[in-house]
């Protein structure tokens, strides 16, 4: 059987037989095993009785291994001797050819809080970013044989005399792969921070930033995991930026950057408004021939409604008695 390169994951095609069914057969095997040494063992006159015993207890032996309970969402790396024969994914109670080594991998999703890192964004403003991300493993072949997760499992004899497998294997495994998703991580959030700005200069309002630009980022970001995890079975299924700001040496200038920003804004927006209430006054007062009023007379008006309109504080009122020429 042939596997295409990029996945090299296959299902078990061996024996596995249900756990319950084995049970049964043990509490056979037991009691004949107790009735022949029982009557055979006290029997010295008769070596070749011993045979039908030997054979017993090593099918005890055979019989009370290779049992394992997986739940959904779990699969079994199955090696016999070294070698791959596939991967097991049913569900419930099975014994297996206690030879064979069982590797457990979880197949749930996962997710990870990335801590904030300080990276440069395009134009070299030091910022602290940070992301959650959810992953799970695709490719059991991959996470298990392609990375190194030592130390490997051996075979154990507990003081009962039953044989297992050391579970320490799956722990190490699920280790390796966590801190090889953190790494990953956190080299394909630097490389994206790096393409872009965290916040436009005010020359084009149409760039891409880190702090605007949150949908085509993600996106990015999901592809360059995706490329990074692979070759480790690994499959994201959402990344997300949940923290960004600026780095604490350049925080407060930035803030005053911004601040003055806004301000500019602002007072765009009261002169804009400002203008056109003016003008409202001026067309107004001529329409209804309130008064006439010459050219100096609507710039010395249109001064004075400016200061009112655009101040921050109430404009004091001065009373003029005389002539506006003396």
């Amino acid at each position: 059987m042939t596997h295409s390169d990029s996945n090299k994951e296959f299902s078990y095609e061996g024996k596995v037989y249900n756990g319950f069914l084995m049970l049964f057969v043990n509490l056979i095997v037991i009691p004949a095993l107790a009735v022949s040494m029982f009557f055979i063992v006290p029997d010295l006159e008769s070596p070749l009785l011993w045979i039908p015993v030997g054979v017993l207890t090593i099918l005890f032996f055979i019989c009370t291994a290779g049992f394992f309970i997986q739940q959904p969402n779990q699969a079994r790396v199955m090696i016999f001797f070294g070698k791959y024969c596939g991967t097991c994914r049913l569900t419930g109670y099975f014994w297996v050819n206690p030879f064979m080594t069982l590797k457990k991998i979880s197949l749930r999703i996962r997710n990870m809080d990335v801590a904030p890192i300080k990276v440069n964004d395009k134009v070299g403003n030091p910022v602290m970013i940070g992301m959650v991300l959810v992953w799970k493993v695709k490719d059991t072949y991959r996470a298990v044989f392609d990375i190194d997760s030592e130390p490997e499992s051996s075979i154990t004899v507990n003081s009962a005399g039953k044989i297992g497998f050391d579970s320490s294997s799956s722990r190490a495994t699920a280790t390796a792969l966590e801190n090889f998703v953190s790494i990953q991580s956190d080299a394909a959030l630097r490389e994206v921070t790096g393409l872009f700005a965290y916040d436009d200069e005010g020359s084009s309002t149409d760039q891409i930033t880190l702090r605007g630009g949150s949908h085509e980022i993600v996106e990015l970001l999901e592809n360059k995991l995706n490329e990074r995890l692979s070759m480790a079975g690994i499959e994201v299924i959402e990344a997300r930026l949940n923290y960004l700001a600026y780095a604490p040496e350049i925080a407060a200038v930035m803030l005053r950057r911004q601040q003055a920003s806004a301000i500019i804004s602002a007072r765009e927006k009261i002169v804009e408004g400002a203008v056109s209430m003016v003008k409202m006054a001026l067309d107004q007062l001529k329409e209804e021939n309130v008064v006439e009023l010459d050219e100096e007379r609507k710039a010395t008006m249109v001064s004075n409604l400016l200061v009112v309109l655009c101040a921050d504080e109430p404009a004091q009122p001065v009373l003029n008695t005389g002539s506006l020429y003396n």
